[in-house]
């Protein structure tokens, strides 16, 4: 299978004068995911609507497969991003949801699905949180894009949720590049093939799980 390359650099950001992102530089290849750490207040939503597009960053500079993609209309063929709030209209019913987000040829593959068969007559305003933040991650994945931004999936989530949500993400990393970021740090650690830390405006890599708890993100490292 080919791989798909995402480069972003350059991104810088301030707000009320106070820097926030500093010359950011981040790669991202398909079948890896790259878990985002960061204390509240860091940055890390903020590089993410940054990288789609929906925050503007002067200085930002983005390629796929070496080729130029400053064009934020372009990148929503690229790029999905999974923010952290309800973006399906209450009034649609789970399947009316799929048959217009999803195309025709995968609407069967898509709905054969044992924990959404149950669910496609109901409306998005009857499901539960978990149920409606499973079909918000898998509409992620069924599109033509080569890269996935998930912000805060496991919010508010039960553990069972959470290990659901999980393998749906593994499944479908062969395909896709995936930056996770979530306060649920022990599934962000249990799924990412590669790890990075916002501190002070800089993206770190973090080549080893304690380094967390040397870069002050995690009091210690009992976790491990």
């Amino acid at each position: 299978m080919k791989k798909h390359i995402l480069e972003i650099s350059g991104i810088q950001k301030s707000f009320n004068d106070k820097l926030l992102l500093s010359d950011i530089y981040l790669k991202l290849e398909t079948g890896q995911i790259i878990g985002l750490f960061g204390r509240n207040g860091s940055g890390k939503s903020t590089l993410l609507k940054i990288i789609f597009g929906i925050v503007p960053a002067l200085d930002k500079s983005i390629f796929i497969n070496g080729i130029s993609k400053n064009n934020s209309s372009v990148l929503l063929n690229e790029i999905r991003y999974l923010h952290q709030n309800q973006f399906i209209p209450n009034h649609f019913s789970v399947f009316q949801t799929i048959r217009l987000s999803v195309d025709k040829q995968k609407i069967f593959v898509f709905c054969e699905d044992d924990f959404l068969k149950p669910l496609l007559n109901q409306k998005i305003k009857d499901l539960s949180f978990g149920e409606l933040r499973y079909l918000q991650v898998k509409l992620m994945f069924f599109n033509q894009s080569k890269f996935v931004l998930l912000d805060e999936p496991f919010s508010g989530l039960s553990p069972k949720m959470i290990e659901i949500i999980m393998l749906l993400i593994k499944e479908n990393s062969e395909e896709k590049g995936i930056i996770l970021t979530d306060h649920n740090y022990k599934s962000v650690i249990g799924i990412a093939t590669d790890l990075r830390m916002l501190k002070e405006g800089k993206l770190r890599v973090i080549n080893k799980k304690a380094e967390l708890v040397s870069e002050g993100y995690l009091a210690n490292s009992t976790i491990f």
